[in-house]
């Protein structure tokens, strides 16, 4: 074989290896897998997997900026919090560029209200719950918290209740396509958007590699970590609006699956980090229970029905291009810093909003991970047994 066949070869193996990764979806069971081991490694490298704290970050410093808050917060450009969203936004945005489905895409008016409306709703309920669907139920149930499950038990109920609205709005309120001409993917840069997504990866190494430089190698890690995420979550289509709304909407069930192998991974590194000393125990155990953590669950499962994203699923869809989202994001962020604002400030609301509850103090660490293990389990086993009946599918 002379050199030009050899070339021609290692070029058709580079361009399937790059359409396997970036123009195929991966199964959505890989994406929950690896985010349980990244939610893992994220942890022990630094600090839990979050959205909404970073998110307040930015609206607390745009708060202060503008006068509202006298309180300065710590800079957004070395805010764990802040940088773990970033890098979020950052990956799925380069991730997009690279599979070419960036693309801003308008809204018709009605969504747009209810991107402001829903993403008001999950910053009042995030602030209730201590956080968001990642930090409120996934990280809090994988850090052993009685709030976690109770989050989860309000989301369940909150994607109900949104569901019924959805299908009364479609009667009753019927949607106008966007005005302006603006064609199915909007406004895209298909021709050059893996080039300009290239640029941001190496964009992302030069900014860890600066971060590392000036004594700040724990927040280049987790922009790397946060970065991880975007890319897994864009590339699978990841979304824990549908694990709470497909048994009722669709009755399908592999989102739901793919949330427990998930969790399950996620509990077991995470109570091995906290059992081992490694990590603090009550280390992301929200202090919400009971009250906090259901009712919170509920407006927050409410509001993702009607914005159509989560904490995590708004922000990657935002780095898609999705303009309802981005409105979305803002008014999430917006709504979250002004709610925990009132919180902090009433003796009445803390005392009501509720208590730390580590479940190892009550039965310990072997029986908190094999009774967690078992509710998602059932869980899980719940959802595919309704594909196979549509039993919980909510008819129009």
């Amino acid at each position: 074989m002379n050199e030009n066949n050899e070339a021609s070869v290692m070029g058709s193996i580079l361009k399937r290896a790059y359409s396997t990764v970036f123009f195929e979806n991966w199964p959505v069971w890989v994406g929950g897998v690896l985010i349980g081991i990244m939610s893992v490694l994220t942890f022990a490298w630094a600090r839990p997997w979050g959205v909404v704290g970073g998110l307040r970050n930015w609206a607390d410093w745009f708060f202060n900026q503008i006068g509202v808050y006298s309180h300065a917060p710590v800079s957004p450009l070395i805010s764990t919090n802040s940088i773990l969203v970033l890098g979020l936004l950052w990956g799925a945005f380069g991730s997009a560029l690279m599979s070419k489905q960036f693309a801003l895409r308008m809204a018709p008016g009605l969504e747009l209200v209810k991107g402001v409306v829903g993403g008001s709703l999950m910053g009042i309920g995030s602030a209730m719950a201590g956080g968001c669907n990642v930090g409120g139920f996934y990280i809090a149930t994988s850090a052993l918290s009685f709030g976690g499950l109770a989050m989860m038990a309000g989301l369940i109920m909150g994607a109900y209740l949104g569901l019924r609205y959805l299908y009364w709005e479609m009667m009753h309120l019927p949607s106008n396509p966007p005005k302006g001409g603006i064609g199915k993917r909007g406004i895209s840069l298909v021709g050059i958007e893996p080039y300009i997504g290239a640029l941001v990866f190496i964009g992302a190494i030069l900014a860890a590699w600066f971060y590392a430089r000036e004594a700040y190698a724990r927040v280049g890690g987790l922009l790397l970590c946060g970065i991880a995420f975007g890319i897994i979550i864009q590339r699978t289509r990841f979304c824990f609006v549908r694990c709470f709304r497909d048994p009722f909407m669709t009755g399908e069930g592999d989102m739901v699956r793919a949330v427990t192998y998930s969790i399950i991974i996620s509990i077991l590194g995470f109570a091995a980090l906290k059992w081992t000393g490694l990590r603090g125990e009550e280390v992301y155990v929200t202090q919400t229970f009971w009250f906090g953590s259901l009712v919170g669950g509920i407006i927050f499962g409410f509001g993702m029905l009607m914005s159509g994203g989560c904490g995590s699923g708004s922000v990657w869809r935002a780095g898609e291009g999705h303009v309802k989202l981005m409105v979305a994001v803002v008014c999430f962020a917006l709504g979250n810093s002004l709610f925990k604002a009132l919180i902090k400030s009433s003796e009445g609301l803390k005392a009501l909003i509720g208590n730390r509850v580590f479940i190892p103090d009550f039965i310990g660490y072997k029986w908190t991970v094999i009774i967690l293990i078992v509710i998602f389990l059932v869980y899980s086993l719940i959802a595919t047994w309704n594909e196979e009946t549509d039993k919980l599918t909510v008819e129009m």
